[in-house]
Parts: C-alpha cells; structure tokens; sequence
C-alpha cells in the first residue's frame, strides 16, 4: 500500500507541476464561466466548480505533503552524509531534526554569536567558544 501511494504521489505531483496540468485547469475554468449564461449562473453551476475544486484541493494536500516529506527525508540523509564525509565537521549537526525547539534556538544563538564574532573581531572563531559564552542554565 505504501509503495503503491508513493509511486501515485510522486507520479502526481509530477503531472500536476506540468504546463499541461495548468493549460487543463485554464480550459476548465474558461468552459465553465462560458457555460455561466447557459445554466442561468444558477446554484448549481457555482456548486459544480466549488465542489471540483475543493475535491482536488483537499486531495492535492495529502499528495503534496508526501511528496513534501519523503523529499525532506532524502535530503536530510543527504546532508547528514556530506557532514559525516567532511573532515572537522561536527557530527553532531547531523540529525537537527529531532531536536525540540528549544535546543534548535540554542543552537541559533551559539552560531548567531560566533557569526558577529566573525564579522567583528579577529581571533579563536569556533563554535566551542560560542558555546563557552553561553550563559550557565
């Protein structure tokens, strides 16, 4: 079932990013204001388009967030391997992810100190002594 959603989503979301995808989209909604005068601009000539595309909105949603996600997975997996073949990279960055927001915003404020390091003294600029100026907590 997996394999089977994850091929139709990626398929999908293919098709769907196509100037072909958005050419039909345009014809559709150019043939169904032309057909306004000939229904009387009735009810349920609004609700043919209303309903149309709130069905394809509300699956489109599903097919883009896993299209989303397994795009986000393989390039954390990417990244995670340049850091591990780097040499002096800190191994530690690999999987950020999983930390909460809080140890995320740590982790801004240490880089944040050690870019104005950067960009106002010369010297010892590393992450170890932007951590040795945090404040004990």
């Amino acid at each position: 079932m997996n394999d089977l959603f994850r091929r139709f989503a990626h398929k999908t979301s293919e098709l769907a990013g196509t100037p072909w995808a958005f050419l039909t989209a345009m014809i559709i909604i150019v043939v169904w204001a032309a057909s306004g005068p000939v229904f009387g601009f009735s009810d349920t000539w609004q609700l043919v388009i209303n309903t149309g595309t709130t069905i394809v909105t509300f699956l489109m949603v599903f097919l883009i967030q896993n299209t989303q996600n397994r795009d986000a997975k393989a390039i954390h997996l990417k990244l995670d391997e340049l850091i591990r073949a780097l040499e002096g990279a800190r191994t530690d960055m690999v999987d950020l992810e999983d930390l909460s927001d809080e140890e995320l915003m740590q982790l801004q404020e240490q880089f944040k100190r050690l870019r104005e390091r950067e960009n106002g003294l010369s010297g010892s600029s590393t992450l170890e002594s932007a951590q040795a100026e945090e404040p004990a907590g």
